[in-house]
Formats: structure tokens, sequence, C-alpha cells
């Protein structure tokens, strides 16, 4: 499946496979959400298969984190078994796994730094866990090359 890259509604898509019901399924450009937080992630089908930049409406959304939640699976087999087809080399298969598990694994840090605790109750301990510093330098460094990482693998 050849590599390929959209734009719709000023944002661009990532073609990275087709599932079992023919759909072809592209990631979405990270965006920076809220004022704190990047939002990644995103998979998303379009009401128009064969012309996803011009159809009308997303036909479905999911999360890439679906990859990582078989308990039975690794992200890599995984992948293979939700896309029956998909645009990345077996190689460079392994690169995005290694990436969009860096990714989940980094914004929850990022987050915890930003609130101070994981937002299940007020964290007793949330002023020494919490770092702007380090927060910023995930946000405004780390994230932006991975995005960019990401990005090139799947527009090579």
């Amino acid at each position: 499946m050849e590599k390929k890259v959209i734009t719709w509604h000023g944002k661009k898509y990532y073609l990275i496979g087709k599932n079992s019901y023919g759909k072809n399924c592209y990631l979405e450009e990270a965006s920076w959400d809220c004022g704190w937080y990047w939002g990644f992630g995103y998979i998303e089908t379009f009401t128009n298969n064969a012309h996803p930049e011009k159809a009308k409406d997303i036909a479905s959304h999911t999360h890439f984190s679906e990859v990582f939640s078989n308990p039975y699976m690794n992200g890599y087999d995984y992948f293979k078994k939700l896309f029956v087809e998909h645009t990345v080399s077996d190689k460079e298969l392994w690169k995005l796994i290694e990436l969009m598990n860096t990714f989940y694994t980094i914004k929850n840090y990022s987050d915890m730094l930003h609130r101070g605790g994981t937002n299940y109750s007020e964290n007793p301990i949330k002023d020494i866990i919490k770092n702007d510093d380090e927060y910023e330098r995930i946000n405004k460094a780390v994230l932006p090359k991975l995005f960019e990482e990401i990005y090139q693998l799947l527009s090579e």
C-alpha cells in the first residue's frame, strides 16, 4: 500500500493502512489542545473512502492506543491484525510502534508533571511532582520532534 498524506479541513492526515472493512485509516496530525496538552494518535476513516480530501465528514474515530490494548499480542502483531494492509514495511512498523508507545508514555508523564498527579484525586505530594521546566521541555522540544519523526516515517 502506497504512503499518502491528505489535507482535510486544514489538517494533515497520514494514511497508515486499511482495516478489515476495506476502509482507509488515517493518523491525524497532532494538535495543541485546550492550551496545555497534545492531542494525537487519532485514527480516522472518512465518508468518502476513495477521495477522503473531498469527504463531508469523518466516518469513524478511534485511537492508535488500541494497538497496545491486547493483553495477548504485542503492538506490532496487533497492528498487523487490525490493519490488513499498511503503508509501512515491517522494519518501519517496529519504529512506528516504538514512536507511538513513546508518545503515550511521555504524554502521560507530561500531564502528571503539569497537574501534580494522575488526576484520580488530590495528590499529597503534588508540589514535588509538578515541574514546569520539564513540562515545557517535553511539550516544546521532545514531542514536536517525535511527531516530526512519525510524519517523516509515514510520508517518505
